[in-house]
């Protein structure tokens, strides 16, 4: 059943699960990759650092033993040079210390490690000896880029893995999901079937499996109940409406005569049902004039309705491939419906393979808009408010013909049937 359309906010975005699990696999793998990318250089740029730093010290020792022996310079010993970090110029003790230079090297290329330490007392020049981290630098940047590139070797490499395994957990939702789907749609023997793997997916579609055997031994046990009812009922009701022909002309007589007949028309109506139910019927087709089918369905009824054939239909009347009986009984439960429920007027429009009854009634209820008609219910404000087995009958000899029958509420007010014939 399809309600008008109604203004609202837009519906979501559907994104299937392949590829949100797809998904969130690359962004952990992205995680992982950016964590052990930062964690490797940043014990590597350490242990570069420290490498430097002893080989400054050890350097300037070096230097530092040739100085006081000779008073000659090694190859890269300084005294006192301008590029010294003022935190080494006049070291406070006579020890040897290390300081990182992010700014320069000597050459004004890139940054270094300075060594440093007094010649000898406290006013005496300071010995510097310097180790450019450019090299050692560069090797660090190709280790960021080798690993960002296998990074992104390995995550390519992982998506489509992941699309594939999220898509075979896809797929067994979707066929458990299907399965659900044909159990609400009244197909009982609708099964999941065998489902590999012991995991939550199989649970679920084995719950479904047993939810279905249940669901379908009690449908099961309430239609047989109901059409044994109708069964036992049939000869009784018979014997009682024989009696009302024997009761002598009066008010009394005319009451009873039609209270009987109420109760066989819905002794009748449930074997009806209970045929439709265990898909015991099947159409006689033959091809018809739809139009005339229709108004002879209304005036069958004796209610007062309107009945109009589209002008797209032209002089030549339609014909339609269809149960002539089975479509009378759908048109006209629809019109007593309407009368009985709706307001009038109940209008009755064919056009092309379209049968539209109309009426200008409150409408049809919210619950029966969301969930089909429920049989003998009725509302609680006043008598005959609601909707019993009318639209339930047509609903199934609907589907007997192949047909649709729509449901909906008209913008301007009133209950909109549409039934539409297949081709």
């Amino acid at each position: 059943m399809r309600p008008f359309p109604r203004p609202g906010r837009a519906a979501p975005v559907r994104v299937p699960l392949r590829w949100k699990i797809a998904a969130l696999a690359a962004a952990t793998a992205c995680l992982v990759a950016a964590a052990v990318g930062v964690l490797v250089h940043v014990w590597t740029a350490r242990d570069i650092r420290g490498r430097a730093e002893a080989e400054a010290a050890n350097s300037l020792y070096a230097a530092m033993d040739v100085y006081r022996r000779t008073g000659a310079l090694t190859d890269g010993a300084q005294l006192d040079p301008a590029g010294l970090p003022a935190a080494l110029r006049r070291p406070a003790d006579g020890d040897r210390h290390t300081a990182y230079d992010a700014r320069t090297d000597a050459y004004g290329a890139t940054p270094g490690v300075w060594a440093a330490q007094r010649t000898d007392g406290p006013d005496s020049p300071t010995l510097a000896y310097y180790v450019p981290m450019g090299p050692r630098l560069h090797d660090l940047y190709q280790l960021d880029v080798t690993m960002a590139v296998a990074s992104l070797i390995a995550l390519a490499a992982a998506t489509p893995s992941a699309v594939c395994g999220a898509g075979l957990l896809a797929r067994r939702l979707l066929r458990v999901s299907e399965t659900a789907r044909r159990i609400s749609a009244g197909d009982l023997d609708a099964r999941t079937g065998p489902t590999k793997g012991g995991d939550e997916v199989a649970d679920i579609a084995a719950t479904v499996d047993l939810m279905a055997d249940s669901l379908g031994r009690r449908l099961r046990t309430e239609r047989r109940f109901t059409a044994d009812v109708a069964h036992e009922l049939r000869t009784p009701v018979g014997g009682l409406l024989a009696a009302v022909d024997l009761l002598p002309p009066g008010e009394v007589e005319d009451l009873l005569r039609a209270r009987v007949r109420d109760l066989r028309g819905l002794v009748e109506d449930l074997l009806e049902i209970s045929r439709l139910d265990a898909g015991a019927e099947r159409p006689v087709r033959d091809r018809v004039p739809l139009g005339a089918v229709v108004a002879e369905a209304v005036t069958r009824t004796g209610l007062p309705t309107a009945v109009t054939t589209g002008a797209a239909d032209g002089p030549t009347p339609v014909t339609v491939e269809t149960d002539p009986r089975r479509l009378e009984r759908i048109v006209g439960n629809l019109v007593v419906n309407a009368h009985r429920h709706g307001g009038a007027p109940v209008q009755v429009t064919v056009e092309g393979r379209t049968v539209v009854v109309r009426d200008h009634g409150p409408g049809f209820p919210d619950d029966l808009l969301r969930g089909g008609p429920r049989r003998f219910h009725t509302g609680a404000a006043e008598r005959g408010s609601g909707h019993g087995l009318g639209l339930t009958i047509a609903l199934g000899q609907a589907r007997v013909l192949g047909a649709e029958l729509h449901l909906a509420n008209a913008p301007d007010g009133g209950a909109v049937a549409t039934l539409r014939l297949p081709a």
